[in-house]
């Protein structure tokens, strides 16, 4: 990441978060727990989020086959635009964590970040590119109005240049986060980086 971006309360700094109830002690996780841990993600045996949610281990592991499915699937949609369309969906939610990580992502992969910033300072007017901003307004769109979609919202992205498994892809990456956002806005809290 070439520079920290900051804005309406949104940043792609590395950010912490931290739960608000009792999570797993991994010294004391049962085997089953330990091993859903170990493929869910590298850093889960760290991470609140993967501590808490390890309660109950078969729900996560059922969340982590999907997650990876839909984010790291070979195929269709550049990864890059499937974390462009999860942090849109961030930014839109308010969930400054996933907003963070995802722009952080989008930043690696696509080697350049602004529209991450135009993301962070108007989802609404973000994109650098006409399928870039196609993809935010759909995300936009899906988040606010999931019940009113229609094939005039298909047609946009197709018109940008999107073929049927990137707007699956995009479908996807958006409804994922959707609920993501949801549970950790629930769950916990942003960390900060020290000042």
């Amino acid at each position: 990441m070439s520079r920290i971006i900051k804005s309406h309360g949104f940043t792609n700094e590395t950010l912490g978060w931290d739960a608000w109830l009792d999570i797993v002690d991994v010294e004391t996780a049962t085997p089953e727990q330990i091993a859903v841990l170990e493929e869910s993600h590298p850093q889960a045996k760290v991470s609140d989020y993967y501590l808490f949610l390890i309660h109950q281990p078969e729900i996560l592991r059922q969340r982590s086959a999907a997650f990876n499915a839909i984010m790291y699937a070979p195929g269709g949609m550049p990864r890059a635009e499937r974390e462009l369309g999860a942090t849109v969906v961030s930014r839109i939610n308010g969930c400054v964590y996933c907003a963070s990580v995802h722009a952080q992502r989008y930043t690696q992969l696509a080697k350049q970040d602004a529209v991450i910033e135009q993301v962070f300072d108007n989802p609404h007017t973000a994109g650098t590119t006409p399928r870039e901003q196609a993809i935010a307004k759909f995300s936009i769109d899906l988040t606010e109005r999931p019940g009113e979609i229609s094939a005039a919202d298909i047609k946009a992205l197709k018109d940008a240049g999107l073929n049927d498994a990137d707007v699956l892809d995009l479908l996807h990456s958006d409804a994922i986060f959707a609920w993501a956002n949801r549970l950790m806005l629930n769950l916990g809290e942003p960390v900060f980086p020290a000042q």
